[in-house]
């Protein structure tokens, strides 16, 4: 792993393959870190030919944190109705990654984003489209405020506070509960493997604060089926049938607005990348951004 300067932000960042390969610009979601896009999914994308890079979003893992920030109270604007104030957008988080594309002299990528990340991904290949091939857009939403809401048990997972003991045991069984709270039924990870990258995480870079602030931007980024219609790349929605968290009338509405968008709905899967989807994953987004060259 490696890290940059970009857009003024220590930005982590891994890559993948031939330097002179097409790349694959991977976005992970809310307070996810780059490992988030595992190492399965990475390989197989270079086994069909390109160069892929995943990082950390600012405010996660081991890229800059922005405490000086603050910390949005997002409990009380939720509750009172008025507007989040988040401390950047989703619009500079996709400033982040085009930068970061810049000091890799990438001219172009194919972008992918899952959850979060698919938000932002949608505002690149919008407001850049001289740097975007193709969009892959995984579990995500146009955040039209129309949309169903998440399950009660996964807006739980997503909004409960941290447990009062805060010991790293404590810290990681958390999560833990909320990652299993949202996981897909039919994929179901194995209870090390998930147990272990959350250890490894907690110990590489918990920040709840950076995670706040993530959802402040995303938030109060607002609906943006306006922009998805600009989007004129190659654009492949995916999303899991049972996602409890942005259910799949939300990844439909996406691929409603973008023109000549392709929507898969995969049965079983929920708000989760399970490696035994790995190569549904690969083939699909390998597929859309083979489509560019046709």
């Amino acid at each position: 792993m490696s890290q940059i300067t970009a857009n003024n932000l220590q930005i982590e960042y891994e890559a993948f393959g031939p330097a002179e390969a097409p790349a694959i610009l991977l976005i992970m979601g809310l307070g996810a870190q780059l490992s988030r896009w595992n190492i399965e999914l990475c390989e197989a994308l270079v086994d069909r030919g390109y160069r892929v890079i995943r990082f950390d979003n600012r405010d996660c893992g081991l890229s800059s944190k922005l405490d000086e920030a603050g910390v949005p109270n997002i409990g009380e604007a939720l509750r009172s109705g008025v507007p989040i104030v988040a401390p950047y957008t989703l619009a500079d988080m996709a400033a982040d990654s085009v930068a970061l594309l810049d000091v890799l002299a990438i001219e172009r990528a194919h972008i992918v984003g899952a959850s979060m990340g698919g938000a932002i991904a949608q505002i690149i290949a919008a407001l850049y489209p001289q740097r975007s091939l193709s969009l892959t857009c995984i579990m995500s939403t146009s955040s039209n405020p129309e949309l169903p809401p998440p399950t009660r048990e996964a807006s739980h997972a997503l909004l409960a506070p941290l447990p009062t003991t805060r010991d790293k045991e404590s810290l990681v069984e958390d999560a833990l509960r909320r990652q299993l709270a949202v996981a897909s039924p039919d994929f179901p990870s194995c209870p090390e493997r998930l147990r272990q990258v959350l250890v490894e995480e907690h110990e590489r870079g918990f920040h709840p604060r950076g995670v706040a602030r993530q959802l402040a931007a995303f938030l109060g980024s607002g609906d943006r089926r306006a922009l998805l219609r600009t989007i004129n790349v190659p654009t492949l929605v995916l999303h899991g049938a049972d996602d409890p968290l942005i259910p799949v009338a939300c990844g439909r509405d996406v691929a409603a607005h973008i023109p000549g968008a392709q929507m898969r709905v995969i049965a079983g899967m929920a708000h989760d990348l399970p490696v035994a989807l790995t190569e549904v994953f690969a083939n699909a987004i390998a597929g859309i951004a083979q489509s560019r060259a046709r």
